[in-house]
């Protein structure tokens, strides 16, 4: 929670910063959604903690199209003045996200090893799950993405790798060669998630004869990774080259998602709310810093491009309505504007409670 907390923070610190640099009254500076609980008011601005800890705002005076004539009003701004402000939270969401990258470039992040270049210059190599297919064996044995396969223990109970702690000695090909060659029955994993040998566990997978197609017997995706760092000059634009691609990524998937969900009515893959994101940042933590920074600018791009679409009540659909008030040259009716807005949060908020609550079912289900 302390991650998304952040977060929301940078969020509304770029429409707080920009609005005032554009001359308008901010009233409020909000961490989560009313009712509030407390709040310090310091200047002309409230700085409020809420109740729903969902997000957080801030309320610009006259942002409601209200006192259009007084100057240091949000409606008495030019409309590059408002879409400044609208756009400020995406932006530094962004590149809050890039700065991370940055620095991750720069004291070396992990990331899949793809070709020998790469293999060569890389550090700390681990073969690491980065997917457990939903319903099968390895889900059921409880194995978890960013878990490192170190070996296997034979019947006997002695390690199929001579010295478990030295995973460089391991490769992708070896452990698919040891599944094939016992297929159908129980393998015992020696898997890390921690440092050192405290880190270690070891899980039972009830490995399948004839698993579906892509799937494997075990039902996991594997990959070489490695930590990868790079001279301040080339980490620069490789963190902002990373940060355009997770986020061009990013709206491929929401696009992907949004269509299968409105042609086929179902979602393509999970939707974790803040519990299930911070129960994720809790895994990336505990596999290491790194780890954490990349999940952290993931998160950061993923808030962005969310909140940039052009939905009620997000700073996309505000910013509908003010180029859509420029074209008309006519302020929008506040009671349609508040409806459709008000609407739109209460979708939001629903689709929140429902992730939250999947999540907190998942939860206590492992």
């Amino acid at each position: 929670m302390a991650v998304i907390g952040v977060l929301v923070l940078v969020h509304e610190w770029g429409h707080f910063v920009v609005a005032r640099r554009a001359g308008m009254r901010v009233d409020e500076f909000g961490f989560g959604f009313p009712p509030r609980l407390f709040g310090i008011k310091r200047g002309e601005t409230m700085y409020s903690i809420n109740l729903i800890p969902f997000g957080g705002f801030v309320k610009i005076y006259g942002e409601d199209g209200d006192d259009r004539d007084k100057p240091r009003s949000f409606g008495s701004k030019p409309i590059s003045a408002k879409l400044q402000v609208i756009i400020a939270g995406v932006a530094m969401n962004f590149l809050f996200a890039v700065l991370l990258l940055i620095l991750g470039n720069f004291f070396g992040l992990r990331v899949g090893l793809f070709d020998q270049e790469m293999i060569a210059s890389a550090r700390d190599k681990k073969i690491q799950i980065v997917e457990v297919v939903s319903g099968s064996p390895a889900e059921k044995a409880g194995l978890q993405v960013l878990d490192e396969i170190v070996g296997f223990k034979e019947k006997s109970g002695e390690f199929f790798y001579s010295d478990p702690v030295i995973v460089n000695i391991l490769t992708v090909e070896e452990v698919q060669k040891y599944t094939a060659e016992h297929v159908g029955q129980t393998l015992t994993l020696i898997l890390r998630r921690g440092s050192g040998d405290d880190g270690l566990v070891d899980k039972e997978v009830k490995t399948r004869i004839n698993p579906p197609p892509g799937e494997g017997s075990m039902g996991i995706a594997m990959a070489l990774t490695g930590v990868v760092s790079y001279p301040w000059y080339e980490a620069i634009w490789r963190g902002a080259y990373d940060g355009v691609i997770i986020a061009y990524n990013t709206v491929y998937s929401y696009g992907l998602l949004f269509k299968t969900l409105f042609a086929d009515g179902k979602l393509i893959g999970e939707v974790s709310g803040p519990i299930g994101i911070a129960g994720i940042t809790g895994q990336a933590a505990r596999v290491g810093f790194s780890y954490l920074m990349q999940f952290v600018a993931l998160i950061s791009i993923n808030l962005a491009v969310l909140n940039i679409a052009p939905f009620p009540a997000l700073d996309g659909g505000r910013a509908i309505f003010i180029i859509l008030e420029k074209i008309r040259r006519k302020p929008i009716d506040k009671r349609i504007e508040g409806f459709v807005n008000s609407f739109g949060f209460a979708l939001l908020l629903a689709l929140m409670i429902y992730v939250t609550i999947k999540d907190i079912t998942k939860f206590f289900m492992v």
